[in-house]
Parts: C-alpha cells; sequence; structure tokens
C-alpha cells in the first residue's frame, strides 16, 4: 500500500447510559437496557457524526447497543446492517452487577471468576474489526459497541491504549488488515 493512500475509516461509539452505568454497575454480557439519559446521548452523538459520509451501520447484539446504532441510524439515515456476536462485552463472570466498592470486597485479588482474559478480549475485538473492515471495503462504518471491548480493540489494531471512554462517544481508526491507527481520540469519561 502506498504510505499516503487513505485507509477506510471506522467510527467506534461507545453505547449510551444505562441504569447501571448510572450506578457504577459492572455490566459486561448482562443486557441492560438503555435509559432516557442513553437515548439521548445517542441522539446527540448522531448529530456530532452527521456530515461525515459514514455508509452503514452495526452493532453489539446487546440492546444497549442495538439501540445506541438503531438511534444514530435513524438520525443519520445509515443503512443497519445485522448485529454482530463478537462486538460483545467483556465477560466479566461473577464480578457482573457489582459495583467498584462491592467487588474489592468481594475480590480482594482482584481475579474474578469467569472472566475473559484479556489477551483473548483483545484478540477477538481485533479479529472482529479486521472482519468486519474486510467485508464492507472501504466503507465508512460506525461500529456501536461497549468501553472495555472498545479498549481491547484499538489496543490490539492501533497499538494506542485509550483511556475510559464516557457513555455514546466514539473513536474513530483508520485501517484494514494490518495496518491501523487512531486517526480521532476518543472523549474522556
Amino acid at each position: 500500500m502506498h504510505p499516503h493512500a487513505t485507509l477506510p475509516l471506522t467510527a467506534l461509539v461507545r453505547h449510551g447510559e444505562t441504569d447501571w452505568n448510572r450506578d457504577g454497575r459492572l455490566q459486561g454480557r448482562t443486557d441492560i437496557p438503555l435509559n432516557d439519559t442513553g437515548r439521548a446521548q445517542a441522539q446527540a452523538l448522531a448529530e456530532q457524526l452527521a456530515g461525515q459520509g459514514w455508509a452503514a451501520i452495526t452493532s453489539s447484539p446487546l440492546s444497549r447497543a442495538r439501540e445506541t446504532a438503531r438511534i444514530i441510524a435513524a438520525e443519520l439515515g445509515l443503512e443497519l446492517l445485522p448485529a454482530h456476536d463478537d462486538l460483545v462485552e467483556r465477560r466479566f463472570g461473577e464480578a457482573e452487577g457489582g459495583t467498584a466498592a462491592e467487588l474489592r470486597v468481594r475480590f480482594p485479588g482482584g481475579e474474578r471468576p469467569g472472566q475473559e482474559p484479556w489477551e483473548e478480549l483483545v484478540a477477538r475485538g481485533s479479529a472482529a474489526l479486521r472482519r468486519l473492515r474486510t467485508a464492507h471495503g472501504d466503507a465508512p462504518l460506525v461500529v456501536v459497541a461497549h468501553g472495555t471491548f472498545l479498549r481491547a480493540t484499538v489496543e490490539g489494531l492501533a497499538g494506542v491504549e485509550l483511556p475510559r471512554m464516557a457513555n455514546a462517544t466514539s473513536v474513530v481508526v483508520e485501517g484494514a488488515g494490518a495496518n491501523w491507527r487512531l486517526a480521532r481520540e476518543p472523549q474522556r469519561a
């Protein structure tokens, strides 16, 4: 590839707020829906993404990500692609539903039974994004997923450690195959 060639853009979006986000509870794969604040956040993010040439949007199958994607798709007139199971959040096992304070007491050593290992999450997220880019060529895509999943994916693809992302914020990556870079920084949580 020519060093100055433009690589396809992908906006990686964290879903809008849920009651568990508001309460500081670890969601993981527990399917918690958006709350009214989350819906308003998704609408506001759609307005920020407007006019940037996005072609289509996909998401994790968890309802908080899927509804965020539906709101953005409707606002921007994007094709809503089927959900992808490999975009789900990290499995946190027995820690799901707990607050940080509760988890420090329950798991003082930090080991959380049933949690998906970080290395597996990085590999899963990286492979998922590469497959999406291969399937959709150069079309600029929006992918709605989850905070920990997105941090792991960007680390795996671009070698960049992201800060925690706020709900309904995005980071834009540019790339395909083995060649990825951060094109736009996320808003911090």
